[in-house]
């Protein structure tokens, strides 16, 4: 099976030498994870072990993350965490493709039925499926697995598409943004001057270009060159930024107001979220599991001065904002709703910037949601909607 599985990462382009395979193998017969048997071994284990033998350098970590979840993710039980689905249930072995009327006649489990039919399924199952409706596995319509097609499930393992799950069990790693993005146009910039509040302040100086001429004047035409402290824009600015997922759709348009806000404010601070934001969030997303930061230190660190700005899509399920527990990723005591009403009412200046086409926004459920909680404050990332945006936050 690793042979496999070290064929898969070089295809991802990993640079994955033999002698590091060797190493890896070397480890497992050692016992470096577990107890001493391949049972007792956990995924989580084994993935930071094979990822310190076979990767060297840290810019491929997220090759190594996509390649590894594509081939054998380990995801753990709703009811019980310490228990893992068989790999092999949820190996991808064909791709079914169904009618819009076939789709129509699948039905729909509400939030509370589908997770106490997941964990049934986890009680009863006890091999692999694949192109049913029933169980855990693939290329079917039961809505527990992946690569088929259900109009509201628990994607376990494999990739996304349809954009209906309502939990994703596994642990992904995301990138950061990059905020050296060179931007293709100046105009995202000129469209954030329009939040500015100048202020003299600090050491540096700038010619004073009036004092001077009226300096000289009254000189008799000796040059007296008069400088006063630069003037940098005082606006306070707190962006949350959501990453993963159908963020992933677009990365550069983010990256270029990522650039432009960073070079036009001087006091931001910025945080990760996934989806809805919850009691917890990060600023580096290779590091978002060992170094979070909660909500709550946020809303306390920072004052009523500081411009809230969200950048997201607003896409998911609405369970993610309704539901406790409803994150696709772990269960959250708190819906995302309470915590976007903290948010906005501690920063009571605030916006939320949304990369997808407004066309498209009366088809999701959870757009007019965020919209209600936002107090319709939500606006389209295009020039007009920056405009719009900063004059709101200007007032």
């Amino acid at each position: 099976m690793l042979i496999d599985f070290f064929y898969t990462l070089r295809a991802a382009k990993l640079p994955v030498s033999v002698k590091e395979y060797l190493t890896l193998l070397e480890a497992l017969q050692a016992h470096v994870v577990g107890p001493g048997s391949e049972d007792a071994w956990s995924m989580d284990d084994f993935y930071y072990l094979a990822r310190t033998a076979l990767v060297k350098d840290e810019k491929h970590f997220d090759k190594f993350d996509r390649a590894f979840a594509a081939y054998f993710k380990g995801v753990e039980m709703l009811a019980d965490f310490t228990k893992e689905v068989p790999l092999e249930w949820l190996r991808k072995g064909l791709e079914r493709e169904l009618s819009p009327e076939e789709k129509a006649r699948i039905e729909k489990m509400g939030w509370d039925e589908l997770m106490e039919t997941l964990k049934k399924r986890f009680e009863e199952q006890k091999e692999r499926h694949e192109g049913g409706s029933k169980w855990i596995g693939t290329g079917g319509t039961s809505p527990f697995g992946h690569s088929g097609y259900n109009p509201q499930g628990v994607r376990i393992g494999g990739k996304g598409g349809n954009k209906s799950a309502v939990k994703v069990w596994e642990q992904r790693s995301y990138q950061d943004y990059d905020d050296s993005q060179e931007l293709g146009t100046r105009n995202i910039k000129v469209a954030l001057r329009r939040l500015r509040k100048f202020a003299r302040e600090g050491h540096e100086l700038e010619l004073d270009l009036p004092d001077t001429i009226r300096a000289t004047a009254a000189n008799a035409g000796y040059l007296d060159i008069k400088m006063v402290p630069e003037r940098h824009n005082n606006v306070k600015v707190l962006l949350l930024m959501d990453v993963g997922g159908t963020m992933d759709e677009h990365v550069q348009r983010v990256e270029e107001l990522f650039s432009a806000v960073k070079n036009e404010f001087k006091h931001l601070e910025f945080y990760y979220f996934h989806n809805c934001v919850y009691d917890f969030m990060w600023k580096h997303n290779r590091r978002r599991y060992a170094e979070k930061f909660p909500t709550w230190d946020i809303i306390r660190k920072y004052n009523k001065d500081y411009k809230l700005v969200f950048i997201g899509d607003a896409t998911m399920s609405p369970y993610e904002i309704l539901q406790p527990g409803g994150s696709v990723e772990y269960n959250n005591e708190e819906a995302g709703a309470e915590w976007l009403q903290r948010l906005t009412h501690a920063f009571p200046r605030f916006a939320w910037i949304n990369p997808e086409p407004p066309g498209i926004w009366q088809y999701r459920q959870s757009i007019a949601i965020v919209q209600q909680l936002m107090g319709q404050r939500m606006y389209p990332l295009t020039l007009r909607g920056l405009e719009e945006a900063m004059r709101m936050l200007s007032k």
